[in-house]
């Protein structure tokens, strides 16, 4: 700090650090003296409109200090409560996570009462079959109409069947997948709470209603089946629920007709032509559900699984491929006697039945 002859801001610059050559200097101040006094005189025309001494105190730094601080304080308080405020407001708390339920699933094998009619036509097989009328792949699986709930809207309403007909694609339809290649397609569309479950599925199966591969997607012994058309005939229903404010649950109920014939080198089906194909039908009612984690996910915790297919044998080992009967293959003797139609609506929770005649082709016909 300057002595007292001294400005605040020390010697201006040009000046004379000891005064003696300048005899004004006692009584110039350079601007930083100007700006450091507390006392400002008013102007002219203040002293001629108030009657008041002729200079004015000039506020302390500190003081600005202070009043810039409080202010500043007063701002971040708003914005706090505000963020409390919304938050409390918020419609839609994240709601507690839970673990999903474990998958539970049946696979109803439907015996045929004789051969397995047979064909070289594909097409002819379809024609005569309740399948005439079915779309290929996808086209075959239809969204219903959308309308939001209580608790969703109608973009997550979308989002819940569109993942559900994803999934049926990709178990249901995918050759690769239906032929024995790798289920990844199916797995990433699950809740990552059910990834133990699947996983265990496929490399232990198990017909304990837990495990068998059949129960999340269908698939054929490579060695033993081909795919005669990879066009698979779809067709069915989906059907949605709100739960509560934080689920939705959706029920796919489809039948899926493949068209079959014997792998290479598999030999000959029962007397038939090797060239023969053979018509395969399998009804899925599969039960999902969606929290809001899934929705955005685009994931779904699949919670039962009721699988009808024929023409099986009773006995057929189905907990890591399907093993359909082919064209002029019969069952062996001893299955149930009442007759099971994949193709009518109802509860599917029979162990074993009987495959319809009327759920297969009818060539006879032709």
């Amino acid at each position: 700090m300057g002595g007292p002859t001294e400005p605040p801001a020390g010697t201006p610059e040009g000046g004379t650090p000891g005064g003696g050559e300048d005899e004004y200097r006692s009584v110039v101040f350079d601007e930083s003296f100007v700006r450091a006094a507390r006392l400002q005189e008013f102007s002219a025309r203040e002293r001629l409109d108030d009657h008041t001494r002729a200079v004015r105190r000039r506020p302390g730094l500190h003081k600005m200090l202070s009043r810039q601080l409080v202010i500043l304080v007063v701002l971040i308080a708003v914005a706090f409560g505000t963020a409390i405020y919304m938050g409390v407001r918020q419609p839609y708390q994240s709601p507690v996570a839970r673990r999903p339920e474990p998958l539970r699933m049946t696979v109803i094998p439907l015996v045929p009462g004789g051969p397995v009619p047979g064909a070289k036509s594909v097409e002819s097989l379809y024609a005569h079959s309740p399948a005439a009328q079915f779309r290929a792949g996808a086209g075959g699986i239809n969204l219903p109409a959308v309308h939001r709930t209580s608790h969703f809207s109608d973009s997550q309403v979308m989002a819940a069947l569109i993942t559900v007909k994803d999934y049926l694609v990709e178990s249901s339809l995918d050759p690769d997948v239906l032929t024995g290649g790798s289920p990844r397609s199916v797995r990433i569309l699950l809740d990552p709470g059910q990834f133990s479950q699947f996983d265990r599925s496929f490399t232990h199966p198990a017909a304990d209603g837990r495990h068998a591969a059949t129960g999340w997607l269908v698939r054929f012994d490579p060695a033993r089946t081909a795919l005669a058309d990879r066009r698979v005939r779809a067709e069915g229903t989906l059907r949605l629920t709100e739960t509560d404010r934080d689920t939705l649950e959706v029920t796919s109920d489809h039948t899926f007709v493949y068209a079959l014939r014997p792998a290479a080198g598999a030999g000959r089906a029962g007397g038939a032509d090797r060239a023969d194909a053979s018509l395969f039908t399998v009804r899925r009612e599969l039960h999902f559900r969606f929290d809001r984690d899934d929705l955005r996910m685009h994931r779904a915790e699949v919670i039962t699984s009721a699988t009808q297919a024929g023409p099986l044998a009773c006995a057929a080992d189905t907990a890591n491929h399907l093993r359909p009967l082919l064209a002029g293959e019969r069952a062996k003797a001893g299955g149930p006697s009442a007759g099971t139609d994949p193709y009518a609506t109802g509860d599917a929770t029979a162990l074993c039945g009987t495959l319809a005649a009327s759920a297969q082709p009818s060539l006879s016909a032709s």
